[in-house]
């Protein structure tokens, strides 16, 4: 288990599904998380960076965000609508951010900082796509690369791609050709195993820093009826490797015409460049991510 502080760039397609928000609530609130940048990626970026404003004013902190990639690297973004937006207006937020490139943004700072930053990416990866393509010299020079993306086994109850590789899969394609310190998967065979329903999301998100969450989670309530903590394992991996188990191996996208687009061929190796998740300790992961907010 982590101890000391660890710095962190978080790059979100805050207010589409939840679990970003979620994610963005724990980062906050977790003491040994030192939170020097929030990017955002997909349809309509800049009203993304709104609300992921509306969570940092929230928790009284000033955190630098830049507005990312709208469109995935070959074509149209496929994830235009931002639902949770309608919120908004009951809670304050920025309006207008830096003119400065996500990218950029990361890539400088990064370079700040060499060997000490982790990159916690948990929307479709364009922005990291990019990063990777036109700033080479930043992969090596991260702590480490966490990502939740990806689909690893052959499980018939998971979509066949999961949804941030499907929503940019060159993007994702360039992630997993580029080496990067302790790349690790967490995907969707290990954070669909996380999840809470609509009941036990409003006895548990009473805290403060948590009632904008809340609020996002009757937006997203509206059609479903499970909370999945896909993003948020992501996050509390970083400070507690051990509520999930992993296997090394190597991961490549592959492409097709239809919602398969961006699933994952999955060769382990225990030499392999990509760790992914296994298993997860439910109990532990919700004592940890709730014990922030205590």
């Amino acid at each position: 288990m982590t101890t000391k502080s660890e710095k962190v760039i978080f790059d979100t397609d805050i207010g589409s599904d939840i679990d970003d928000a979620v994610a963005l609530a724990y980062l906050l609130a977790e003491p040994r998380c030192e939170l020097v940048g929030i990017t955002t990626v997909s349809g309509q970026p800049k009203v993304r960076a709104m609300l992921a404003s509306a969570l940092c004013r929230a928790a009284g902190s000033e955190v630098q965000i830049r507005v990312g990639g709208e469109n995935r690297l070959d074509g149209p973004t496929r994830q235009p609508k931002v639902p949770q937006a309608s919120i908004l207006p009951e809670w304050d937020h920025d309006s207008e951010f830096s003119d400065e490139d996500a990218v950029e943004f990361i890539a400088e700072t990064v370079r700040s900082s060499p060997g000490e930053i982790t990159l916690l990416a948990v929307g479709p990866m364009t922005n990291i796509g990019r990063l990777f393509l036109e700033h080479p010299d930043v992969p090596p020079l991260l702590k480490s690369l966490r990502v939740m993306c990806g689909r690893f086994t052959d499980a018939t109850d998971l979509p066949p791609s999961e949804w941030n590789a499907h929503c940019d899969p060159s993007a994702a394609s360039i992630l997993y050709s580029t080496a990067a310190p302790g790349h690790t998967s967490l995907g969707l065979d290990v954070t669909y195993r996380v999840a809470m329903n609509s009941s036990e999301v409003a006895e548990r998100f009473t805290h403060p820093l948590l009632q904008p969450v809340y609020e996002m989670s009757k937006v997203w309530f509206e059609e479903r009826e499970i909370l999945r903590f896909h993003d948020p394992l992501a996050a509390v991996t970083i400070f507690d490797d051990s509520i999930c188990t992993y296997e090394q191996g190597t991961a490549e996208v592959t492409r097709s015409d239809d919602r398969s687009d961006g699933a994952m061929r999955w060769e382990p190796n225990e030499n392999g460049p990509h760790r992914i998740g296994v298993t997860v300790d439910a109990d532990r992961f919700f004592d940890a991510y709730f014990g922030v907010f205590e």
